[in-house]
């Protein structure tokens, strides 16, 4: 039985080509309507994996990405970084000339604002990408494209009309894969957590002196707010390494001593982005 892997929005997202970059073209894939019901998916054994967005270079964390995960017992198995790449599309016979309008998610049309002002097209807000490249296919409009992946116009026998109109080269979007088995260790590793200082001076600073003195690269941390706890946040953290290596295991020890709260959200075979060269 094939592994089947869950993603929110409908086909043609550009989660769905992320699954298809990590796992290939003939894995099955589960579109679900919201984040919840992703994670819900899992849960009930439906699907084997998920794959999650958590952070894009340009638009930043996706904070109900790491909401989900604080409230669940899903590991993560890998990540996934995906270029994003946009694509003009339209129903046939249309041509780049004729458009006047083109429909997509908010965040889509701002990061291809200079295409559409060259051409002078109008951006029209859509809930989706791939929502406003099915809709378009099912009930076309004159003189009206999408903008979305180019898998969204094969999926929907829609015409590319131009690739890679982003304003922005680095636009990537970073995903994790969720699962309950623990992945096997690879090469290069990191793991992701989760923790709560407790409330007195250079609690931060010595939470993360564990890993400093150690070596041990910090290759993200952000902080959150602390649910039904007011101006107490946490700290989601990347670090490279494995938690088994004895001294990811030594700094583990002296974490759980000084914070008030970790939870391990996984060790996984990671992608370099570029940025673990330089450390934070």
């Amino acid at each position: 039985m094939r592994d089947t892997v869950a993603f929110q929005g409908i086909h043609g997202a550009y989660s769905e080509q992320a699954i298809r970059q990590h796992f290939g073209d003939t894995v099955d894939v589960h579109p679900c309507p919201t984040l919840t019901d992703l994670f819900e998916a899992v849960h009930s054994r439906r699907v084997t994996y998920a794959i999650l967005p958590v952070e894009n270079a340009l638009a930043g964390a996706v904070n109900q990405a790491y909401e989900l995960l604080m409230d669940s017992d899903l590991r993560i198995q890998a990540d996934v970084v995906l270029h994003v790449h946009h694509a003009l599309l339209a129903p046939p016979g249309q041509t780049l000339d004729n458009l006047k309008q083109v429909r997509s998610h908010p965040q889509a049309l701002a990061q291809c604002e200079q295409f559409l002002r060259r051409n002078g097209l109008k951006g029209v807000p859509w809930y989706d990408t791939a929502g406003a490249a099915h809709d378009l296919s099912q009930e076309p409009v004159p003189n009206t494209g999408a903008i979305a992946s180019e898998l969204a116009g094969q999926l929907y026998q829609l015409e590319v009309l131009a690739t890679e109109i982003e304003d922005v080269a680095f636009n990537f979007t970073r995903f994790f894969i969720l699962g309950y088995d623990d992945p096997p260790r690879a090469d290069y590793n990191k793991t992701s957590l989760v923790f709560a200082t407790r409330h007195r001076p250079a609690a931060l600073y010595d939470c993360l002196g564990e890993f400093a003195t150690r070596g041990l690269n910090l290759t993200k941390i952000e902080s959150r707010p602390r649910r039904n706890r007011p101006w107490e946040p946490v700290f989601y953290l990347d670090v490279e390494g494995h938690w088994q290596d004895p001294v990811f295991q030594e700094a583990l020890a002296r974490l759980l001593q000084r914070a008030s709260f970790v939870k391990m959200l996984g060790s996984y075979p990671a992608v370099k982005t570029g940025r673990e060269s330089v450390g934070i």
